[in-house]
């Protein structure tokens, strides 16, 4: 414990070195600099702060049990540790590899609704639209720190054994955001 305590501290100024590019990023969308793009059906951004698992993708699936009757549909993750790029949308050969482990999971689960990955999620949501122009909800997996959608919601899970009041940025911490957030 002494041993991480202290290359916790002597990584610390990195971590300030990091979060003032956070901050001066999230100033940049503040400021319409950089833009975010805002879409006329709803968008909901499940998160969280501290890197690794929190309990995002059951949340999402909560969420689409909750909402699949009322509308139409579709996830949108990066695609965590796929060996693709770019905008896949899943269907019933996909494999980890392809999509990766949270959308596999999401369409063999949830198998009429369109699960789609890709590293640029303002392009995700204009090809999943176009793909499927039904779709009128689009919830986003591990979205909370990519400003360049508004969603219109974002819902922020956290560990509640790990505060993230607690923490630091990386790479002294585990936040991949300051606590006080992007949003």
């Amino acid at each position: 414990m002494v041993l991480l305590n202290i290359v916790s501290i002597s990584l610390f100024p990195f971590s300030l070195l990091y979060g003032l590019v956070l901050y001066i990023r999230n100033k940049f969308y503040d400021w319409s600099i950089f833009k975010s793009k805002k879409y006329d059906f709803p968008v909901i951004s499940v998160g969280n702060l501290a890197l690794g698992g929190v309990g995002k993708t059951p949340h999402v699936e909560y969420l689409i049990r909750l909402l699949k009757n009322d509308f139409k549909i579709a996830t949108l993750s990066r695609g965590y540790k796929r060996s693709t790029n770019g905008f896949l949308l899943a269907n019933n050969n996909s494999t980890v590899a392809d999509i990766g482990d949270e959308p596999l999971q999401y369409k063999l689960k949830f198998t009429t609704i369109p699960v789609a990955v890709d590293e640029k999620r303002v392009s995700g949501i204009k090809k999943i639209k176009e793909n499927h122009p039904e779709i009128n909800l689009v919830l986003l997996d591990d979205a909370y720190q990519h400003r360049s959608v508004k969603p219109s919601i974002n819902i922020l899970v956290s560990d509640y054994s790990r505060l993230y009041i607690n923490d630091n940025v990386i790479p002294s911490g585990r936040l991949r955001e300051w606590s006080c957030g992007s949003n």
